[in-house]
């Protein structure tokens, strides 16, 4: 029986993570913790997720010929990530400046770097043994044409699409017509509906912020509503999926992991219901760490989050 194999078509960056009390107004300079780099990438973040939660997962992406692109390979050689089908960039790696605030939120600055080189033919040929019943995972950090045209010959052969619409921008409809399931957030959401006084914080809030979004041609949407939890609209209806409560460190890459998680859990054959739990759980313990791709659960992490 063919093994339903996770690609994954993004970005690697490497994170430059500030701790600050606040953000700087204009002209304003402050000092802030020590300097600390962390392997990331929204691409890379979600590879990472769901290869430690036991995927088979295959990473299409753009990096430099220098150490920060090396030490990304090694991040995701030793996660488990098969890293054969990774472009080597003339451009520098990407990187992506992190501030984030005690209470665990962040503020994020990207220079695409390699990210901006990882081009359709390229995509497409690295893509040319996906197959039906597998997944193909992308995001917004790359070119909007490869993932237009990776999408597009993923849906074409039947394989399985999930699109984090990160970072939020308005999308072609021919895109969002290739995707099986959308994955935002409320900010994200609030952009690709156009309404960005958009209310999200209750879950009867996402029913009807849900709704539009299907209106704009995909199969399905699951919103990720932070210490609300997660919500589906799709096929099956509505499903509704709670947070777990946590305390939280550092939300960085918490969306990536849970996208990650929820595509393993889809790809073992979990219901929706189920996947949505696995993620959210996933995604509950990522927050209490620092950094994002070292914040990235196994599966023995999200089984003791379930048990508390």
């Amino acid at each position: 029986m063919h093994k339903r194999r996770i690609f994954v078509l993004g970005s690697a960056n490497m994170d430059l993570v500030f701790a600050l009390d606040r953000l700087p107004r204009e002209g304003e300079t402050l000092a802030g913790g020590d300097l600390a780099l962390f392997p990331g990438g929204k691409g890379a973040n979600q590879a990472v997720a769901a290869a430690r939660l036991g995927g088979d997962v295959k990473m299409i992406a753009a990096v430099g010929a220098d150490p920060f692109g090396q030490t990304l390979l090694e991040s995701l050689g030793r996660a488990g990530v098969d890293t054969s089908r990774i472009k080597t960039s003339v451009r520098p790696t990407g990187c992506a400046c992190i501030y984030v605030l005690p209470g665990g939120e962040n503020s994020i600055v990207i220079s695409p770097g390699a990210n901006a080189d990882l081009d359709s033919g390229t995509a497409l040929a690295q893509l040319a043994d996906i197959a039906a019943g597998d997944f193909l995972l992308a995001q917004l950090e790359t070119p909007l044409e490869t993932v237009e045209a990776a999408f597009a010959h993923a849906a074409k052969v039947g394989a399985a699409t999930m699109l984090d619409p990160a970072p939020a921008r308005a999308l072609p409809r021919k895109l969002l017509e290739c995707v099986g399931i959308l994955t935002p957030n409320q900010t994200e959401a609030a952009v690709l509906i156009g309404d960005p006084a958009l209310g999200m914080g209750t879950f009867d809030d996402a029913e009807r912020a849900a709704l539009r979004l299907l209106a704009l041609g995909v199969q399905a949407v699951t919103m990720k509503l932070g210490a609300v939890g997660s919500l589906y609209s799709g096929v099956e209806g509505m499903v509704r999926a709670g947070a777990f409560q946590v305390t939280a460190v550092d939300t960085t890459a918490a969306g990536d992991v849970f996208n990650g998680a929820l595509a393993v859990a889809l790809a073992e054959g979990a219901s929706i219901r189920d996947a949505m739990r696995f993620a959210n759980a996933a995604a509950a313990v990522s927050v209490t760490r620092p950094g994002a791709q070292n914040s990235a659960p196994d599966a023995e992490d999200v089984k003791r989050m379930f048990a508390v």
